[in-house]
């Protein structure tokens, strides 16, 4: 076998010259193989050669640490035989859908519901001028207060809504969807949580869909108009791609090849006699909307999933919030458990179905293990045991084959959505909270719902207590672990000094990893809360006298625009506006600061109609999301060591950006 190591590691390397989703299933299907056998291969290797039984306390935690590996490993493999089934692209779907639903004359009334529970003003408003100006006209938008703010009453009014605040707050953003249903008689429902804006031609692109009877819901992808908070917090936007982005780009297409696409909470429609026919959202969950979504797929709904951005939403602006909606996810799913119209409840699903609903669950048991593989470096210098029995011909002939079959391939079988490393640098914030939550739901102490707060200002940089304390404790840890490795190594029983090279390596990259966990929890201060969108338009500078002066965008936002030009050369008046396009009027700019070749502009007191234009113009047009691909991951761990030596600077020149497609057609510079 170990003769054959080259040879069977050359045919991934030849296999992922094209995307997977250009190759045949074979592809996949033998890579799943491979990755299964050297797995196995791995795990027997475990369990009859690698553990320590000197000792109790060497047997303890050898066999903690194999089967916190087991548990990951085998874990990990769920996904990939559930992916050996064919799985839709139903963006290829879209243009004959369309057609049949125009030839068929359907044109259902959709009621759209925004539940909102204390969210900004301005967040709220960029969601209803989305559900308000979608191309479909069959709509009625719904605000749900469950606030009961006059100011959200006058700004659905305003817009054109219908709104209701319900006299009692119960069962949370279910109880107040159900409340939103007993108002409305739509025959479809969309729901779009309350910082969500919808392109124009959602509905057009999503309802053909639903033509087929037996279809309940069509779920469409998430994206985002911030970063998260790891990726702007360590100037990785360019580099690092969110969390949620292997779920959309591949989980979700692969759980619609079993039927058992999971609701998401917002941007997706449903039919309102398959919601009738289950009694509305469900109640009794934290996470109503997998719960619900279950609860239509064991009544012999279909559910089904779009994997197109029509739609974007805010991340969580702190990693402290960041942390407790991942906290409130995790506890939602696990209380599923509990549930009879969770994945457990022994009818109505098939056995692929319920499979691929558990491995959503176990998704958030992963963490106690990860807790064991970020404290068990330790046992090395601070108990003087091995954990393992790695000698170096077992290393190189079946440790790091695993590894690298699993660093080839992972990021060419999820579609470019994640990479085999990076992509765990939230892991490294999130293991410890997420393993206390999870602990807590096995004991029956389950969290409530809590809406992630938006736009909240922070005058200077920070970061939450909580979260660094553990961090830190490791860190901590981790040197005095290393001081133990590196000193008094005669002391040392023999054992462990033929097992330092690893605990060493082992011991670093823990450290390293630690230390990026510490540094992402800084959050700088924020200002200006409006999302900046990268892009690069060609534009001009006008005046009353008419004058015109060509410059470059370079970042937009519904604060202001950067632009590179020569200031020198542009004479700045009170008249100033900017301009790059038809749909648009030319906006008056204030230059606030400036460098040799860039300009930072602030639009100026924008009437309420301007400024309603610039919101559609940013986030409603269609197709300006971007697909991106995770970058190769070499040249990304590069990028972070730099950051890391030098920490990213943000100033008003330099936001957090997110990447926009331009429009498909400008208006003429010259007209």
């Amino acid at each position: 076998m170990n003769a054959l190591l080259p040879l069977l590691l050359i045919w991934p390397l030849w296999l992922i010259r094209r995307p997977e989703q250009d190759t045949p299933i074979w592809g996949r299907r033998s890579l799943i193989l491979l990755i299964s056998l050297f797995t196995l291969r791995y795990l027997v290797w475990r369990v009859t050669s690698s553990l320590n039984v000197e000792s109790r306390l060497s047997i303890t935690l050898s066999v903690l640490l194999l089967l916190a590996e087991a548990w990951l490993l085998l874990v990990g493999l769920i996904p990939l035989w559930l992916a050996w089934r064919r799985f839709p692209d139903r963006r290829l779907e879209i243009n004959e859908r369309q057609k049949r639903w125009a030839e068929r004359g359907w044109k259902p009334h959709v009621d759209i519901l925004v539940p909102t529970y204390g969210e900004p003003i301005k967040v709220l408003e960029r969601a209803l001028i989305g559900c308000t100006n979608l191309s479909y006209p069959h709509t009625k938008v719904w605000v749900l207060d469950d606030s009961g703010r006059p100011e959200v009453k006058a700004l659905a009014a305003e817009l054109g809504c219908r709104y209701l605040h319900r006299p009692e707050r119960v069962n949370a953003k279910a109880g107040n969807l159900n409340h939103g249903l007993r108002h409305c008689r739509g025959e479809l429902v969309a729901v779009f949580d309350a910082d969500f804006i919808p392109q124009r031609t959602f509905l057009d692109r999503s309802i053909g869909f639903l033509l087929e009877p037996e279809i309940a819901l069509i779920q469409t992808t998430q994206t985002f108009i911030n970063a998260d908070p790891v990726m702007r917090n360590l100037g990785m936007e360019n580099w690092l791609l969110s969390d949620e982005e292997s779920f959309y780009r591949w989980i979700q297409p692969v759980r619609d090849g079993w039927g058992a696409v999971v609701c998401a909470g917002t941007s997706f429609v449903v039919k309102r006699k398959a919601l009738d026919q289950i009694g509305g959202f469900v109640e009794q969950a934290i996470s109503e909307d997998f719960v619900t979504g279950i609860s239509l797929t064991r009544q012999h709904w279909r559910l089904i999933y779009l994997q197109e951005k029509l739609s974007a939403g805010l991340a969580a602006e702190t990693m402290a919030d960041f942390v407790h909606q991942r906290q409130r996810w995790a506890s939602g799913t696990l209380q599923s458990l509990r549930l009879s119209s969770g994945p457990l409840h022994p009818k109505g699903l098939s056995l692929g179905q319920r499979i691929a609903y558990l491995e959503g669950v176990m998704h958030w048991f992963n963490n106690v293990p990860r807790l064991v593989l970020m404290l068990m470096p330790l046992s090395y210098g601070l108990l003087g045991i091995i954990p393992i029995l790695l000698t170096s011909q077992a290393a190189l002939t079946l440790l790091l084959p695993l590894w690298g079959l699993q660093v080839l391939t992972l990021g060419w079988l999820n579609r470019g959505s994640r990479t085999a490393f990076l992509s765990e640098l939230t892991g490294w914030v999130l293991t410890v909270p997420l393993t206390m939550t999870v602990l807590s739901n096995l004991i029956g102490r389950i969290g409530g719902f809590r809406v992630t707060p938006k736009h909240q200002r922070r005058d200077r940089g920070s970061c939450s207590v909580e979260l660094l304390l553990p961090l830190l404790a490791l860190v901590l840890l981790n040197l005095v672990n290393l001081h133990g490795l590196l000193s008094n190594a005669s002391d040392l029983p023999a054992q462990v000094l033929a097992g330092r090279p690893v605990g060493l390596v082992w011991g670093v990259i823990n450290l390293l990893s630690l230390i990026v966990a510490v540094r992402a929890c800084w959050d700088p201060a924020a200002k200006d809360f409006a999302p900046w969108q990268k892009l690069k338009m060609e534009a001009w500078i006008e005046d009353n006298g008419g004058h015109r002066y060509p410059c470059c965008i370079t970042a937009l936002s519904e604060s202001g625009a950067r632009i590179t030009c020569s200031p020198s050369t542009l004479p700045w008046v009170a008249s100033s506006k900017l301009r790059w396009c038809q749909e648009l009027p030319a906006l008056p700019v204030i230059l606030t600061n400036k460098t040799d070749t860039e300009v930072l502009l602030h639009w100026g007191d924008l009437p309420r109609k301007e400024r309603y234009a610039l919101i559609r113009w940013l986030f409603c047009r269609p197709g300006c999301w971007v697909d991106r691909q995770a970058p190769q991951e070499s040249r990304a761990l590069l990028a972070l060591l730099r950051r890391l030596i030098a920490p990213p600077k943000r100033g008003p020149l330099n936001p957090s950006l997110i990447p926009q497609h331009p429009p498909t057609i400008q208006a003429s510079m010259h007209q």
